[in-house]
């Protein structure tokens, strides 16, 4: 199931350059797909590819769209470090060439580039935008119960072990100001995967960023599969847990922020 009307038809110069970062690992599948989409629902919108050496071609076949679209570049990683390491080579690429949004999104399609104008119409009034299943409106599609417990039972054991005001603060479709970027202290960041996004919202509402949430359908992926399982979501919660005692003993202090290069 997917959303094929783009919602809003309306341009985002007031917010600056937009970049839509799109991290893959073997989404020969999907990429094509996903980066079509996101230029027909925000057409000035510019997309990244980064791409972790997948062995199935993908970044050879971003290649080949970049090379018909000046507008989408691939950034080509050595190998398979994680999705937050990707996100943050993203994020630093984007910020070295001048873009003033940057946005986080799956390749596989949960993340529905037709909802995009509504994380960029709200990110008017916001520092950090996160697209949230689990706020009203918001929804799952071809989920099994059990994976839909996991998700809301992690994200609410975060939100209420990080003290954090936001009910998906696992979620991955989200839009950031440049500055809030640079004030969250990327430096310092080291978690990855479902723990990456934690941390980052996280770090926002320590450094006391505005958050909004802004409720999204998450569509499960029709090709590929899925990175994540049941070691990843043990982990994260080992950590939120650590986070959260240190956090209430006053052994966390408030993120250092980056420097613009």
């Amino acid at each position: 199931m997917t959303d094929s009307t783009t919602e809003a038809t309306e341009t985002f110069g007031d917010l600056g350059k937009i970049l839509v970062i799109i991290p893959t690992y073997n989404e020969i599948e999907n990429i094509a797909r996903i980066t079509g989409r996101v230029r027909a629902a925000v057409p000035e919108a510019h997309i990244l590819v980064a791409d972790d050496n997948s062995p199935d071609g993908t970044g050879q076949a971003a290649d080949e769209l970049a090379a018909e679209d000046p507008n989408l570049q691939v950034l080509h990683r050595k190998g398979k470090e994680g999705l937050g390491a990707a996100y943050l080579a993203g994020f630093r690429w984007g910020i070295d060439n001048g873009y003033d949004v940057l946005v986080e999104m799956d390749a596989d399609g949960s993340h529905q580039p037709e909802q995009l104008p509504r994380l960029l119409t709200a990110l008017r009034g916001a520092d950090l935008v996160l697209g949230s299943r689990w706020v009203p409106g918001g929804e799952v599609v071809n989920w099994p119960k059990s994976r839909e417990f996991l998700s809301r039972g992690g994200s609410t054991y975060s939100r209420l072990m990080l003290r954090v005001p936001i009910r998906d603060v696992t979620g991955g479709y989200r839009a950031f100001r440049k500055q809030t970027l640079l004030g969250l202290g990327m430096s310092e960041v080291a978690s990855q995967g479902y723990c990456f996004q934690v941390d980052l919202a996280w770090r926002a509402v320590r450094a006391g960023f505005r958050v909004t949430e802004v409720p999204i359908t998450f569509v499960e992926r029709e090709f590929g599969a899925s990175k994540m399982s049941g070691n990843i979501v043990g982990e994260a919660l080992k950590l939120v847990t650590s986070w959260g005692i240190q956090s209430r003993l006053g052994k966390i202090p408030a993120p250092v922020p980056d420097r613009e290069a």
